[in-house]
């Protein structure tokens, strides 16, 4: 799964494949924020989190619970105090090529319905430190605390007040001001640091931003002292008023009271001003003496960022665009052929292992079969039309994803024998047919739970991160289990019979190699604790085509619980009727997921199966959102026809914050229809139901944003 690219993976595949990344992403922000010790370079942790966007951009609806897009840093090490941030200390959303930019400033003005209204960003160099948040009140710095986790922080005061570019007091500063900003060190300081290092026999850092990072977080404020840190203030959280109109005019406050803010930060009106000065700063990258890895642009207007306001864990207003990976060139030795949890056929290139970016590399994604023909999913040519053919000299790039993919073919040094490659039609692991349905860009395994891999895949998922995560019961554990004649695990439900098994059993897990009394133990109470399972959770671990995490918590949220879930698919079986059209209802569920999912639940042996799972849980009610004094908290509202004020994705966000559920057709059920110019079909029926309807100006008077 991990050697495919974003684009080639199927829902179900980037549920399974957003779980993984999840995992190796939590692994590398602990190392890298918690113990300044990163296991994985910056560069790696860029494409890591690229994937995951990606695969989150594609596939909205099966964004994680826990997606590591929602996650700022790491939960904190132990030696420090806790700093509750006032107002959160989010990352950014990350951009690698310069039509990204140009769909940036798309995005911004669709969201905000600007059309081509001139609209103006400021760009700055990215700077590779360490977050920091300083609290000044009435101009006197009170506390500086690390970004954690983004919404808890370590209180490093005594250390930030040893930095020479972080004033101690302010003179005509709000009596309210957080400044933020990055703390990193210079190139000479950095290599006069390693030299006293090394000559003492002291910790010698990888890289600048590795040892600001750890001098920052000394216990002893005198040992941060000893070291050269350095600050640039970029931005800003709490404040008892504001300091400008715009971003511009908030740094040049900030550079006013006394704060190092960055020279190279430029006005630049759209997206060719915009790349222009990306290509400036990315010029002088090699001599600013400190370390940076990409471009921040930002709206300027901070009215026009209040009204675009934050995803989970990004600003809509701001993104980070990163500087290219490197290329390299290596002979493609082999092609192999995974079969995943849909039974999709993936093909990976195994490599003469090569040194990109720093990380040697001996696998690639192939995405499919189209990709290697040379040719994209319409037929059209790639690469000019070559194919991929084992001996063949190709280059590999990383950019803006964790699995390196093949770029291009160097067909002078194709060697005389090599033949085009025959992708398979039949599964590599249980032999059944392997079809390829008209639209899809993958080639399936038609044997279903006879394959071993599919449900060996399932069970990975079923106990993934944002499934029933259970310790102790991971990847390997499942594939242990799978084939194991005495304690096997070859459906979920057997999960919650293992214990019961094992007691029963002459070859008890204590017993085996790997296993002892403590950690079967652990792993038994691990799946006890995991009988009682929210209903979206339970949902999105049954690991159902096109019904991804996100999607399982809005289906959830909207039958509350899971007895009536399970009744209302019944009651859709035959794809029409009452329950059928209020599956559609629910805004986000289309055909395609709403045939998958009542499939699933009226195939026999797969009901069968999850039936046998739910009567060994405890399934949790869903929760809806209630927003305190909200006027639509509980209601259901549909939006038809077009928004002047606001765009349907302003006003759609709005509505859920203040605890209402967005429906996608009317019914019974709906209790508002806000109905903009062009409404239809939606308007008619609403009025034949006598359900409340609201024009834009009603809309806006009832949430109190007229």
């Amino acid at each position: 799964m991990e050697d495919r690219a974003p684009e080639a993976l199927t829902p179900a595949e980037a549920e399974a494949e957003l779980a993984r990344l999840a995992s190796l992403i939590d692994a590398a922000n602990i190392a890298y924020h918690q113990q300044d010790a990163p296991e994985i370079s910056d560069a790696d942790y860029d494409r890591l989190k690229q994937r995951n966007a990606r695969i989150e951009e594609l596939f909205p609806d099966l964004k994680r619970a826990d997606s590591p897009s929602d996650q700022v840093g790491a939960r904190l090490a132990e030696g420090f105090g806790k700093v509750t941030h006032a107002v959160r200390m989010l990352s950014l959303g990350n951009a690698f090529a310069d039509e990204d930019i140009a769909e940036f400033d798309d995005y911004i003005r669709k969201y905000l319905n600007l059309g081509q209204t001139d609209l103006t960003y400021t760009a700055e160099p990215k700077i590779d430190g360490l977050s920091l948040s300083l609290r000044y009140e009435k101009g006197v710095l009170v506390q500086a605390a690390t970004r954690g986790d983004g919404e808890v922080g370590e209180n490093v005061t005594e250390n930030a007040r040893t930095i020479a570019d972080i004033p101690a007091r302010l003179t005509g500063a709000p009596d309210l001001l957080e400044v933020r900003g990055e703390v990193y060190m210079s190139h000479a300081d950095f290599a006069a640091l390693n030299t006293r290092q090394a000559e003492t026999g002291g910790k010698v850092f990888a890289n600048p931003r590795n040892a600001a990072a750890g001098s920052l977080r000394q216990l002893d404020a005198a040992m941060t002292r000893a070291r050269p840190l350095r600050f640039f203030a970029y931005g800003w959280g709490a404040l008892s008023e504001p300091l400008a109109e715009t971003q511009m005019g908030a740094i040049d406050r900030l550079a006013a009271l006394g704060f190092v803010t960055n020279d190279l930060t430029r006005l630049c009106r759209g997206p060719e001003e915009m790349l222009t000065h990306y290509r400036a700063i990315e010029g002088r990258r090699a001599t600013l003496g400190y370390d940076i890895d990409g471009v921040v642009y930002k709206v300027n207007d901070l009215a026009l960022q209040a009204r675009l306001g934050f995803r989970s864990t990004t600003p809509r207003w701001a993104i980070a665009h990163k500087f290219p990976a490197e290329l390299a060139w290596t002979r493609l030795e082999g092609i192999d052929i995974q079969v995943g949890r849909t039974g999709a056929l993936s093909p990976v290139a195994r490599l003469l292992p090569v040194t990109v970016g720093g990380v040697v590399v001996s696998n690639a994604t192939l995405h499919n079969e189209d990709y290697i023909a040379g040719r994209d999913a319409r037929g059209n040519p790639i690469r000019e039309g070559k194919d991929i053919r084992i001996g063949d000299w190709v280059q590999v790039y990383r950019a803006g994803d964790v699995i390196p993919k093949i770029a291009d073919v160097d067909l002078s040094k194709r060697p005389d024998d090599a033949i085009p490659f025959v992708f398979p039609d039949h599964c590599p692991e249980c032999g059944s047919v392997a079809i390829r349905e008209e639209g899809d860009a993958v080639r399936r395994c038609t044997g279903g739970l006879v394959c071993p891999a599919q449900a060996v895949e399932k069970l990975k998922h079923f106990v993934s991160r944002a499934a029933f995560d259970i310790e102790g019961l991971g990847a390997k554990q499942v594939e242990m289990f799978y084939r194991d004649d005495q304690l096997a695990i070859r459906e979920p439900a057997d999960i919650f019979t293992l214990q019961q098994r094992d007691a029963a059993s002459l070859a008890r897990l204590k017993n085996r190699e790997g296993w002892g009394e403590k950690s079967a133990s652990n792993l038994f109470q691990a799946i006890e604790d995991k009988r009682k399972i929210p209903f979206g959770r339970l949902l999105f671990a049954l690991g159902i085509r096109h019904v991804g995490e996100a999607a399982s918590n809005l289906i959830a949220s909207h039958y509350i619980t899971w007895d009536a879930f399970m009744r209302a698919m019944d009651g859709a079986a035959d794809l029409e009727g009452a329950d059928w059209d209020d599956l559609l209802s629910i805004d986000g569920v289309g055909q395609v997921m709403a045939r998958a999912l009542v499939t699933a639940f009226s195939q026999e042996g797969e009901r069968a199966s999850i039936d046998r799972l739910v009567a060994q849980l405890d399934v949790q009610d869903a929760r809806r959102i209630v927003a305190d004094g909200s006027p639509i908290a509980g209601k259901t509202i549909v939006f038809t026809g077009t928004l002047e004020k606001m765009t349907r994705a302003e006003a759609k966000a709005r509505a859920e914050t203040l605890g209402a559920k967005v429906a996608g057709s009317v019914s019974a059920k709906t209790d508002i229809l806000v109905a903009g110019p062009g409404a239809g079909s939606k308007a008619k029926k609403a009025q034949e139901l006598g359900i409340e309807t609201l024009d834009e100006d009603g809309w806006l008077s009832l949430i109190g944003a007229a």
